[in-house]
């Protein structure tokens, strides 16, 4: 683990279906006629976009908004007034979501982040996603542990590559911002539950997650 962060466990292999059912199950009389908020956070690479994607597969209509979206050449980490104002503020409000952050504006981004009104479930993915600022508009928040090698071979091999760093420069710039980020953020402590993005353990990688308490939880 990074400095800071304890490992989580004992770990166990859980069925994903039971996980996103216990994400977004509502008690009898709470629907609010807005979507379930669920923030997916961690490290880079940790499995953060994968784990957002499988989740919203077993939830018709969804939507995932990637924060890397809302911070598209604004700025690595100081972007949580447009992940509150553009993003979440909308369905608490019971309306729709059709942002388009300032940078987009100025750069001639084509489109928005998009969710429709009535959507069952609201995925923010992406780190900082589970942020302190935001902990009252978010309804659950999985923080994705990963093993410090394998989620630095998985950034190194995303050099160059879409959507990755441009150079090995670039990447060492990220993480010298995201390290005292999530630091100063212990996300994982507010977590109500911790998912493995590098499993050992003997699982479906299709059916199963490898889950445990939040550290100290």
């Amino acid at each position: 683990m990074q400095p800071g962060e304890p490992a989580a466990g004992p770990w166990r292999v859980q069925r994903l279906a039971a996980l996103v059912d216990s994400l977004t199950r509502r008690t009898s009389g709470s629907w609010t006629g807005r979507p379930v908020i669920l923030a997916v956070d961690g490290r880079s690479s940790a499995g953060k976009t994968t784990l957002a994607a499988r989740i919203a597969g077993h939830v018709a209509g969804s939507a995932v908004v990637h924060t890397d979206d809302i911070a598209w050449r604004h700025s690595r980490f100081g972007w949580a007034d447009l992940l509150t104002a553009g993003i979440l503020t909308p369905p608490h409000q019971g309306r729709a979501v059709a942002y388009r952050p300032p940078r987009w504006i100025e750069h001639g981004r084509p489109g928005c982040i998009s969710v429709p009104a009535r959507c069952p479930l609201l995925i923010v993915e992406g780190v900082g996603a589970g942020r302190s600022e935001v902990t009252d508009l978010i309804d659950s928040l999985i923080w994705v542990q990963a093993d410090s090698g394998d989620a630095d071979r998985r950034s190194l091999a995303r050099i160059g590559t879409p959507g990755g760093p441009r150079a090995a420069g670039d990447l060492a710039d990220w993480m010298a911002e995201e390290i005292p980020f999530l630091a100063a953020q212990r996300t994982w402590e507010r977590a109500g539950i911790v998912v493995c993005g590098t499993p050992h353990l003997a699982h479906d990688p299709v059916r199963d997650v490898v889950t445990a308490p939040r550290p100290g939880g």
